[in-house]
């Protein structure tokens, strides 16, 4: 009887413990694209606008906080990860086949920049320019609706590389070798 007890105990311990987790603020995320038959893929984090429209961007908005600010991590948690298994063209930029940290410099609200970094493994606010191995424009417009979660994405014909959040998007032309 006592080891029935001991192990019903447990059990509503462990149940209360499981029950108490909940799902992460900025939930981990992964897109993946073939483009002539090589991988790309991003991870990151995505965070949610949570009420919070028009307070995102800008000289006053949550992401002004971060300390490389207007240089912004593009994601929340860990800095956002690109793995290419191919050398490959982003916008005007030639990236080799490998692994690097994506940052966007947003102090032009018309004309953000992608920032491709060979630092790799970085926790999201550690950005250091002597890393970049360079940027490239990207191209702006406004999402039909607000986009509560951020979001990259590989799609299209001619494939390109977005990110969107909130009511801002902004992409570049990606193509494999």
């Amino acid at each position: 009887m006592k080891r029935f007890l001991m192990c019903t105990a447990l059990l509503a311990f462990a149940s209360t413990m499981l029950a108490q987790q909940k799902a992460p603020a900025s939930p981990p995320e992964t897109t993946t694209a073939t483009i002539g038959g090589h991988s790309i893929t991003i991870k990151y984090s995505s965070p949610g606008v949570k009420g919070r429209e028009g307070k995102i961007f800008g000289p006053d908005g949550l992401i002004s906080h971060d300390p490389h600010y207007p240089v912004w991590r593009a994601g929340a948690n860990s800095a956002t990860a690109l793995h290419t298994d191919a050398d490959i063209t982003v916008g005007t930029l030639a990236v080799p086949e490998g692994d690097y940290t994506l940052f966007v410099d947003v102090s032009n609200p018309d004309q953000w920049v992608l920032i491709v970094s060979k630092a790799t493994h970085e926790w999201g606010l550690a950005y250091d320019s002597s890393k970049d191995l360079g940027k490239t424009p990207m191209t702006m417009s406004k999402p039909p609706a607000i986009v509560e979660n951020l979001k990259w994405t590989i799609s299209g014909v001619k494939p390109k590389l977005t990110l969107a959040w909130e009511d801002h998007s902004a992409s570049v032309s990606v193509s494999a070798h």
